[in-house]
């Protein structure tokens, strides 16, 4: 870390997650004289407290899965036991690593790092305060804000870290609840779910809304809550939780209309909000909207000049490759480059249970609302021969396309996925509706065999009219 009491530069960025340490190392790659400002750990909750230690503690409990059933494929394992403490260990080793990795990048780059709060005052300045780097007053042509998120909690649900935790606590247990209750049926309450059952948990999910995961096609979703099911994860959407109290070792949560639930631990998943505290936002110039947001355009500029922000402190997707996206967008803007701005509409989405859930692009049903007169193909897991191999057969592929002149599929409009390693089979799919590519098109491309993938080349093939299998 640098110690400086002032300095100038072509960008300053305030915050060093993914859209923060993005921003810096594109624009260093550009040519561009960078300083990151960090107050908490460089790589920010993707790293720390999100992304990466979700997924490891996620592969831990696919290991355990695995061999709890290894006796299928002629594999005497008897009995394994979970060591959570080991687990935590090398969770913290993988995060160590990227965190030195993300640090080594920056210093490869030049890129100037102070360890300390940054405030954004009047015409780009950012003063630095409260950290190893000392106080500062940095001035550029541009900053940029990616301060991140943190998560939302609820009235009546005090964090203790034990009975009740958030996302951040969760990922540092080292004994697993017997009970748990999980608040809120999107991407993350549905990970932490999937993890805690395989880990031997009894899981509840709570979601307020009618159904889990929004975005997500409808058969995706009915596919999702069957194999919940079959692993004993209770799912009970369209419910309130009005309030919890302490109840000898555990705790019981009030439901609106229904009998309440005990369990030895509640997990908080409601989302994340804006983290923009003591960021100097109004002094400066920078407008909020009424969700604490940070107000953007399409290039990301706040109402601010020469100010931009990204990541989880806009109103867009929550995603560190959405961060990504908005810093590559912001660095290309402040350079002239004209580039294109990011289409929220058709971002990669990855959901990392079991199984794993992947999307893209319209539904059927926003399709349908959307005006297009849609045709749909879908392929089950059930038939395919890798799956089979791998003893994972519940799952789903659909293709949702607009319908041509022949009756058959035009343009590819989604594709979603449910099923064994479909976070990594989105790629097809994502190049295909971000090109506005048509069946026609992707229906020439050769599928390995055997392969997971085939499945997405089944299900546009079968769109021409002709099916394979």
């Amino acid at each position: 870390m640098l110690n400086a009491m002032s300095s100038s530069h072509d960008v300053v960025v305030i915050g060093g997650g993914p859209g923060g340490y993005a921003a810096a190392l594109y624009g260093a790659a550009a040519g561009l004289d960078v300083a990151v400002v960090e107050k908490q750990k460089l790589g920010g909750t993707c790293l720390h407290v999100g992304c990466i230690p979700a997924k490891e503690l996620l592969e831990t409990a696919s290991v355990y899965r695995t061999v709890t059933h290894a006796d299928q494929f002629g594999i005497a394992a008897p009995s394994p036991t979970v060591d959570m403490g080991a687990a935590q260990a090398r969770k913290q080793k993988i995060v160590d690593q990227l965190h030195k990795g993300v640090g080594k990048l920056l210093e490869g780059r030049k890129v100037t790092v102070l360890d300390g709060w940054g405030t954004l005052g009047p015409d780009r300045s950012v003063t630095v305060s409260g950290g190893e780097s000392g106080d500062a007053t940095l001035t550029a042509d541009h900053v940029v804000l990616a301060t991140g998120s943190v998560p939302r909690t609820l009235p009546g649900f005090e964090v203790d870290g034990e009975r009740i935790m958030t996302s951040d606590e969760l990922l540092s247990i080292t004994e697993l609840p017997e009970r748990a209750a999980i608040i809120g049926g999107g991407a993350i309450g549905l990970e932490f779910a999937s993890m805690l059952a395989d880990l031997g948990s009894q899981v509840t999910v709570l979601e307020a809304l009618p159904r889990i995961l929004l975005g997500a096609d409808d058969d995706v979703v009915k596919m999702l809550t069957r194999a919940f099911k079959k692993r004993k994860i209770e799912i009970r959407a369209g419910v309130a939780v009005s309030g919890c109290r302490n109840a000898g070792d555990g705790v019981e949560l009030e439901i609106e209309g229904a009998d309440p639930l005990s369990v030895d631990a509640v997990v908080v998943c409601v989302g994340r909000r804006p983290f923009t505290d003591g960021l100097g936002l109004d002094a400066a110039g920078v407008e909020v909207d009424d969700g604490g947001y940070v107000a953007v355009d399409q290039f990301c500029q706040t109402t601010a000049p020469g100010v931009y922000a990204v990541g989880d402190v806009v109103r867009t997707p929550q995603l560190a490759h959405v961060a990504f996206a908005e810093a590559i967008l912001v660095v290309k803007h402040l350079l002239g480059e004209s580039p294109a701005p990011v289409d929220y509409g058709n971002v990669p989405w990855a959901i990392y249970c079991h199984p794993e859930v992947a999307f893209v692009g319209h539904t059927e049903a926003s399709a349908k609302e959307a005006g297009f007169e849609v045709v749909t193909s879908t392929h089950r897991f059930m038939g395919n021969g890798r799956a089979m191999i791998v003893g994972e057969i519940d799952g789903l592929v659909k293709v949702i396309a607009d319908r041509d002149n022949n009756g058959t599929g035009g343009r590819i409009l989604g594709v979603h996925m449910v099923g064994p390693w479909v976070t990594e089979q989105l790629g097809q799919g994502y190049l295909a509706v971000n090109w506005e590519a048509t069946v026609p098109e992707v229906a020439e491309f050769i599928q390995p065999h055997p392969t997971m993938s085939e499945l997405f080349g089944e299900s546009v093939l079968a769109l021409t009219g002709r099916a394979l299998h």
